[in-house]
C-alpha cells in the first residue's frame, strides 16, 4: 500500500475528499463485483453474442469510451462505445444480426431515459441486453436480460450538497473492466491463471491511485494558482486516455462551470491548433505507448504556438518532455487499457480546486433555469419521451 502523506483532516473541500476516498472504492469493489459479475453472467451467455455495445450518457458514456479497448484485447469481442443517443436513436434500428449483439447500458440511478431508450430498441431490434447499474430495482434493471450490480458503499457527502461524481466513474470502470476479464475467462481468450493475475492488477491500482494522488496534490494546486486567471481549458488524449479527457473537462464544467473540452489528441492538431487564444491551458494525457510518439509531437506544437501545456504521463515517460511543461505523473507499471482510473485523477484534483479557489458552487447550484428535481428539470433527464417503452414489462 503506498502511504498517503496528505492530511486527510485538512481537507474541508468535498471534491477533494471524494477523490482521496477512491483507492479504498477499488479495494472495497473489486472482490464484491467480481462475485456478482461470476454469477451474473453464465457461460452460455458469454458465448451468446460476437458484438458489443457499451452505452451511457455523460460519465456513463466516458466509462464505455474507457474500457472499450479492455474489451477488445481481453475478451476478443468486437466493441463498440457510443453515447446512449447515438444508440437509441441512430443504430438500434440497423443492427446486422441483432441476435448475436450484447447492449450494455451504464447509468448509477438506473434511470436516464435515453439509456433505458436504446436498451428498449435493442430488445425490440432482437438483441440481448445488460445493465450496469448501482440501482438493481430500477427501470434500466428491470429491461436488462442481465444486471451487473455496481451499488457503492456509502460515502457521507455534505448534507444537501451535489458533488460531482468520482466515485461513480471508478466504480463502474472497475465494474467494466472485471466484466471483460471474465468474458475473456469464459470465451477461453484468458486462462484461468490470466486472469486471476489482471483481476490482481485491478486491486493493486489502488495503490497506484495514491501515489498518483500523493504526487500531484501539491502541483495540481498550485497549477490551479497559476492559472486562476483562465476561464478556457482543454484536455486531449487517445484511446482510454480519450475518455480521461472527456471525463476531466466534465469534472470542471460541473465544478465551476468553466469552459471546457476534452478533444481526441490526433483532432487538437486539426482544430485546436488554430484557436485565436494563445495561451489556453491545454493538459495532454498520454500512457507513452500507443500514443506516446504523437503526443510528443502534440506538446512540441501546443508549446509553439503559445499554449501552457501540462502533460499527464506515466512517472518514467516524464523525461521525454521539456522542463518547461507541467509534468503531472501518474503510476508507472500499470497497463494502458487500465490506466484510465490513473489519468483522470490530476484533472479531477484540478477541477477540485479551482471551483474552491473561485469560491463557484457545484453545478452552478443549479441555478439559473436549473434543476436537479425530476433527474435535471429542464433538461428532463429521467423524464424525457423516451421511444420504445411499450416493450418494459
Amino acid at each position: 500500500m503506498y502511504p498517503m502523506k496528505i492530511d486527510k483532516d485538512k481537507m474541508n473541500n468535498p471534491m477533494i475528499a471524494q477523490i482521496l476516498s477512491l483507492p479504498d472504492l477499488v479495494r472495497q469493489v473489486v472482490p464484491v463485483y467480481t462475485a456478482n459479475i461470476s454469477s451474473s453472467l453464465t457461460k452460455d451467455f458469454c458465448l451468446s453474442f460476437e458484438h458489443l455495445y457499451l452505452m451511457g450518457c455523460g460519465d456513463s458514456h466516458h466509462v464505455g469510451l474507457a474500457t472499450q479497448l479492455a474489451f477488445r484485447i481481453l475478451s476478443g469481442v468486437e466493441t463498440e462505445a457510443m453515447t446512449a443517443m447515438q444508440f437509441a436513436r441512430y443504430t438500434a434500428d440497423t443492427l446486422h444480426h441483432p441476435q448475436r449483439c450484447l447492449v450494455a447500458g451504464a447509468s448509477v440511478s438506473g434511470e436516464v431515459s435515453r439509456t433505458l431508450e436504446g436498451m428498449l430498441l435493442a430488445r425490440k431490434a432482437g438483441g440481448q441486453v445488460l445493465a450496469l447499474t448501482a440501482t438493481p430495482t430500477s427501470r434500466i434493471a428491470r429491461a436488462a436480460d442481465v444486471v451487473v450490480d455496481t451499488t457503492q458503499p456509502p460515502f457521507k457527502d455534505p448534507e444537501g450538497m451535489v458533488i460531482p461524481g468520482v466515485r461513480s466513474f471508478v466504480a463502474n470502470t472497475v465494474g467494466l473492466l472485471l466484466v471483460a476479464i471474465h468474458l475473456g475467462e469464459q470465451r477461453g481468450k484468458l486462462s484461468v491463471a490470466e486472469a486471476s493475475q489482471l483481476r490482481k492488477e485491478i486491486s493493486a491500482l489502488a495503490d497506484g491511485m495514491e501515489e498518483t494522488i500523493e504526487k500531484n496534490d501539491a502541483l495540481v494546486k498550485e497549477l490551479a494558482n497559476q492559472w486562476q486567471s483562465e476561464n478556457e481549458f482543454v484536455f486531449c488524449g487517445s484511446g482510454p486516455g480519450y475518455a480521461s479527457a472527456l471525463f476531466s473537462a466534465a469534472k470542471i464544467l460541473e465544478a465551476s462551470g468553466d469552459a471546457a473540452m476534452g478533444q481526441d489528441l490526433e483532432e487538437w492538431a486539426h482544430l485546436q491548433y488554430f484557436a485565436r487564444h494563445s495561451n489556453t491551458p491545454t493538459f495532454v494525457i498520454t500512457g507513452g505507448e500507443r500514443d506516446g510518439s504523437r503526443a510528443g509531437e502534440i506538446v512540441t506544437a501546443a508549446q509553439t504556438i503559445g499554449r501552457r501545456v501540462a502533460v499527464i504521463s506515466p512517472r518514467k515517460f516524464t523525461g521525454m518532455f521539456s522542463d518547461d511543461v507541467v509534468k503531472l505523473p501518474f503510476a508507472d507499471g500499470v497497463r494502458e487499457i487500465f490506466q484510465s482510473i490513473l489519468t483522470i485523477l490530476p484533472g479531477s484534483l484540478f477541477a477540485a480546486y479551482r471551483a474552491e479557489q473561485l469560491s463557484e458552487p457545484y453545478f452552478r447550484d443549479f441555478g439559473g433555469g436549473r434543476s436537479k428535481e425530476g433527474g435535471g428539470g429542464i433538461s428532463r433527464i429521467r423524464t424525457s419521451e423516451t421511444q420504445g417503452l411499450e416493450f418494459l414489462d
